[in-house]
């Protein structure tokens, strides 16, 4: 394929950054748009294989912490996330039992809810309203010092990052580049 070709179906803004990292060679800029696409789904399945590890480790912490059908009761009057510092999780739990409908089973709804649910059980109100033992999931996490604080924000943040990433490669943004600049480095990516 001709580069003019290449840019046409991907963009020139797309595309652009490739050519200006590879100094105007045509056939490199679409050999590493190529490469970086390879990586970015290589990336995706581990991300996504975390993802599954992650949430199905809180549903088990919390099946064993509330019971088999912790997350329909955690939003029901009286449960853990019926708060108003805790709204948007319980809208996020609803929103997703009515979208599932009367298919609506707890497996269904875990898998239903995203990464970003997930890592929100981390947040400050969603692990304290869940008891604040969330944590337990790493049974190998580093003790906190008075330097490093291995704590539920620790986690958060970390997500965060994952999070992003996993977000950055669904869009199709370069993963091959030094962020913010035109140039190609893998070494620097937060995650």
């Amino acid at each position: 394929m001709r580069y003019i070709e290449f840019e046409s179906i991907f963009s020139s803004s797309r595309t652009g950054r490739y050519l200006h990292a590879c100094n105007g060679d045509t056939r490199l800029a679409m050999t590493i748009y190529r490469r970086n696409l390879k990586l970015s789904q290589e990336m995706f399945t581990v991300i996504s294989c975390f993802e599954i590890a992650l949430r199905n480790s809180i549903d088990r912490h919390y099946k064993s912490n509330f019971g088999d059908s912790w997350m329909i009761d955690s939003v029901s009057p009286g449960g853990i996330f019926d708060n108003s510092k805790c709204r948007l999780t319980q809208t996020n739990i609803l929103d997703a039992a009515r979208s599932l409908g009367s298919s609506c089973t707890h497996n269904k709804l875990v898998a239903e809810l995203g990464f970003g649910f997930w890592r929100y059980m981390f947040s400050n109100n969603q692990f304290k309203a869940g008891g604040q033992t969330l944590l337990r999931i790493f049974p190998n996490k580093p003790i906190s010092t008075s330097v490093n604080q291995y704590n539920a924000n620790f986690v958060f943040v970390e997500l965060a990052k994952i999070n992003e990433l996993r977000n950055r490669i669904a869009h199709h943004e370069p993963v091959c580049f030094r962020p913010n600049f035109h140039i190609i480095d893998t070494l620097e990516q937060k995650a």
